[in-house]
């Protein structure tokens, strides 16, 4: 069975060994594959689920793809109690060695630079979701006093509810703005993604900041203090607060995969 390259990171030479019996995609320990005084943090997997046809068919199952992604994540915070990894996409991969050595020596330099701006950080994600007061929206089919007695009172009844709603938006992004501007200034970058979709989304409530901060690991509690803070006293506001994590969003990854020929697909 042939078996290709899977690189999960690239990083600074470890101080310790990987954890024992580690194990990342395809239920492979991962090692280490030192090249120029840096490290890629290596796999084997099988080229029937990972060469490029077969991977984008499984890019098309969930559960494969779920499954995928938790493994790669277990090796990335196992390395994130060793180092400050760089972190390569989701199923990143090469034929051989030597692909990863000709990536490791065209981007050495980009590597070191983001390493440099990486080390000793850490990725926090903050959300800010939009939730409707209880009782904004009116009941239906729940006893004689919750259904309009005419279309008059049903269209009043609707009014009220967007009008609910609409100020609950209104709040909610005067409060992500202030949110955000508290926690950039403890933060040594910030990236705005798009806010999710509640289609795609199982989270409850409509997202109106959805944001990554690249933080001092030092400083996690000063910022996370100022998140406590910020938030007392919101109501029909729902923060949701994820980290820490390798930098990801602060990792410009497609450039050096890209341009190393790698075999490569994201999330």
């Amino acid at each position: 069975m042939t078996e290709l390259r899977y690189v999960y990171a690239i990083c600074e030479p470890l101080g310790a060994p990987l954890p024992a019996g580690l194990t990342g995609v395809a239920d492979d320990r991962p090692h280490m594959f030192p090249h120029l005084g840096l490290v890629a943090v290596v796999g084997h997997v099988p080229e029937r689920d990972f060469a490029e046809q077969p991977l984008r068919a499984h890019l098309e199952d969930l559960d494969w793809l779920t499954e995928t992604a938790r493994a790669h994540e277990r090796v990335i915070h196992a390395l994130m109690a060793l180092t400050t990894p760089l972190p390569l996409r989701l199923a990143t991969v090469f034929h051989d060695d030597t692909g990863v050595r000709l990536m490791m020596e065209e981007q050495e330099a980009h590597f070191r630079d983001t390493l440099g701006r990486l080390r000793g950080r850490v990725e926090w994600g903050v959300k800010v979701y939009a939730e409707p007061e209880p009782g904004a929206e009116p009941a239906e089919g729940d006893g004689p006093h919750s259904r309009p007695a005419s279309g008059r009172d049903y269209l009043r009844q609707r009014r009220r509810s967007v009008l609910a709603r609409e100020d609950t938006w209104q709040r909610a992004e005067r409060f992500a703005d202030r949110l955000h501007t508290a926690l950039s200034a403890h933060a040594e970058r910030t990236r705005l993604h798009p806010p999710q979709n509640p289609a795609l989304s199982s989270a409850p409530g409509q997202n109106v900041l959805n944001a990554a901060y690249l933080v001092p690991r030092s400083s996690s509690d000063e910022f996370m203090d100022v998140l406590d803070h910020t938030k007392s006293g919101e109501s029909g506001i729902r923060i949701e607060l994820t980290g820490p994590w390798a930098a990801y969003s602060f990792v410009d990854i497609v450039d050096f995969v890209e341009s190393s020929g790698a075999e490569a697909a994201g999330t």
